[in-house]
């Protein structure tokens, strides 16, 4: 008798074991599952790309003299046309004449083609789209191999700019190099470079990106 109630307690307690053990199972599958959903639905986060980084909706770029835009006009394949930005900062349309491009952005001048177009079109619809930027150049003066203005690049450094002008010259002053940046409100500001420091490995951080219209100067 004691020992048919022990064989009885046993596969009693072997049982329980089995359930517990099912119920903890099947208590976590719809957790992970919906932790499973969650991450396929979730939309992936995609990085910018380096132009979506340095291109900033606050800081669109201006169009310059020399700058070669194409204008379309939709339909309108008589007014749609490539045009260098004159001198002046002016260009030439069909119908509208001259009308002030450099100082703008695209999108301004696409607006102010279009209120010019209404007198001769209905609805126009206008893109402007700069193929070639000629208007951002900086200057390179003093003791280099070649002096001048050069096309400003993204990226283009100090020693970007002193590369493309053939590099220094033997008497060079390499501690007292320095860069002349137009100030906006007046005046203009000036920043050190230190090439001995630099090709060292010291001070990385002198080694500024340039600005159009930046000038390097090299005792």
């Amino acid at each position: 008798m004691k020992s048919s109630i022990q064989r009885t307690f046993k596969k009693s307690l072997a049982i329980g074991t089995i359930i517990l053990a099912a119920v903890a199972v099947f208590g976590q599958a719809p957790a992970d599952q919906s932790a499973g959903s969650d991450s396929s639905n979730a939309p992936a986060a995609s990085p910018a790309t380096p132009s979506e980084r340095s291109i900033r909706a606050d800081d669109p770029f201006v169009i310059g003299n020399d700058d070669i835009l194409a204008i379309s006009v939709w339909n309108e394949t008589q007014l749609s046309k490539q045009v260098t930005v004159r001198s002046d900062g002016k260009i030439s349309l069909p119908l509208i004449g001259d009308i002030q491009a450099a100082g703008r952005t695209p999108s301004l001048l696409e607006m102010e083609i279009s209120d010019r177009l209404k007198n001769f079109i209905t609805n126009p619809q206008v893109a402007v789209i700069v193929q070639e930027i000629h208007s951002l150049k900086f200057n390179v003066l003093g003791e280099v191999t070649k002096p001048g203005t050069y096309p400003l690049t993204t990226g283009t450094t100090v020693v970007d700019a002193i590369a493309a002008a053939g590099g220094l010259k033997d008497f060079a002053k390499k501690k007292g190099i320095y860069v002349l940046r137009q100030n906006p409100s007046g005046g203009e500001y000036r920043f050190t470079f230190n090439y001995e420091e630099f090709v060292k490995g010291k001070n990385t951080k002198q080694n500024i990106v340039l600005k159009s219209h930046d000038t390097v100067v090299v005792p």
